[in-house]
């Protein structure tokens, strides 16, 4: 076979990992096919997981297909299953369930991240909005809620998690409810944490402007509490209290895709591979990992990358350039994004905008709000299917902080 690169994956770190490739590749005079770049995926589309906390669940995803096209990135559907670095093969499934394995010379893992699922009695009860048809799954259980009769438990609704995604969801369902069940309704949204603060990794510098938010939207918070039972009418908690609730939407945490099980290396607690300052997976000569399943340097000082989008599009760039790099015997760009920014979204009050790795707000409500529906509308999708300007965005060197 030609060499090939074969990236699993096309969410943010693996669509830019195969355009990040193919831009070497062009620089390099080497995208003659003489080098392939593949990338296995159930579907050629990016979704928009940071948004689907939000309604109209269906349509945040954008088509990928042209963009590869023109690009040169062969497109396989399908989802893998296993991977051999003895071999040197990933084997893929389409939806019928054959099975197909193919070889890479060179394999970047960008399968992202998966929801953290414990085990809780009722769980399976609970929604969420880790995948689209999770959360469209939300969606179409909220805008039935209306055909239930009045109760306290009808008009509850509990977010299992005070993290990033459990506050931007809680922020954003008493709208929500009230869109379904009217202007009037005697909505109650209960935020269950574990630890004794509400947003326990963001810290301190935004905890004010987010409890601000909550009183002023009506969030009320459970801290220090873990949630033991979910059943259709509510939820237990450890203290005893039972809250009931008709809707349960479950958002503790998430952990790396299980592929990375079947890669012999080192792993953080979240299951993220340990990777070397060009991504290369430590102890794997032709392996790459990227996003949300790389454990990786982020600077100089100690700190390391979050499983987010902000981190995934300039891993995936990187990763791209530095696979292919290694393949033509060229240097490498070592990945570094040293400034770090937080957005997060408080639904209908706004938003708040932290900057640097302490998190000290820089902007809040509606000005933040702004800056947060132009990273949710523009900055996180797809470049346009021009191959230039595709290929320009992939630049590793162009670091976007949001």
């Amino acid at each position: 076979m030609s060499e090939r690169i074969l990236i699993i994956g096309a969410g943010f770190a693996g669509m830019w990992s195969a355009l990040g490739a193919m831009r070497l590749l062009d620089q390099q005079g080497k995208a003659d096919g003489s080098v392939e770049v593949a990338v296995i995926a159930p579907q050629p589309e990016l979704h928009i997981r940071p948004r689907l906390y939000e309604k109209n669940a269906s349509k945040m995803k954008a088509p990928l297909s042209e963009i590869f096209a023109n690009a040169g990135v062969r497109f396989i559907k399908g989802y893998a299953t296993a991977v051999s670095t003895a071999k040197n093969s990933v084997t893929y499934a389409n939806d019928a369930g054959h099975e197909t394995t193919i070889g890479y010379t060179k394999l970047v893992l960008a399968t992202g991240s998966v929801l953290f699922r414990p085990d809780i009695p009722g769980l399976a009860h609970a929604f969420n909005v880790d995948q689209l048809a999770d959360a469209a799954d939300l969606e179409e259980h909220i805008s039935q809620l209306r055909r239930l009769p009045e109760s306290l438990s009808r008009n509850t609704l509990v977010v299992a998690g005070g993290g990033f995604t459990g506050i931007e969801t809680a922020a954003e369902m008493p709208h929500r409810l009230r869109a379904a069940l009217g202007e009037d309704a005697d909505v109650r949204v209960i935020v269950v944490e574990r630890n004794n603060a509400i947003g326990p990794d963001l810290g301190p510098g935004p905890r004010p402007v987010i409890e601000q938010a909550f009183a002023e939207l009506g969030v009320e918070t459970r801290l220090g509490e873990g949630i033991i039972a979910i059943d259709p009418r509510g939820v237990t908690l450890a203290s005893g209290e039972r809250i009931d609730a008709a809707t349960v939407v479950w958002t503790a945490g998430a952990r790396a895709n299980p592929l990375t099980k079947q890669i012999d290396a080192e792993k953080d607690a979240f299951g993220r591979l340990h990777v070397d300052r060009n991504l290369k997976v430590i102890g794997h000569s032709n392996v790459y990992a990227t996003g949300d399943v790389a454990y990786a340097a982020i600077d100089d000082d100690g700190n390391r990358t979050m499983m987010s989008c902000q981190h995934a599009q300039n891993l995936g760039r990187s990763a791209g350039h530095n696979v292919a790099a290694d393949l033509l015997g060229v240097d490498p760009i070592p990945y570094s994004q040293e400034k770090y920014v937080t957005c997060l979204d408080l639904g209908p009050w706004g938003a708040v905008y932290t900057e640097g790795w302490d998190r000290q707000v820089a902007l809040l409500g509606a000005e933040a709000k702004k800056l947060k529906t132009k990273i949710n509308t523009e900055w996180i999708y797809p470049p346009s299917a021009d191959r230039a300007a595709t290929l320009e965005a992939a630049n590793p060197l162009r670091i976007v902080v949001a």
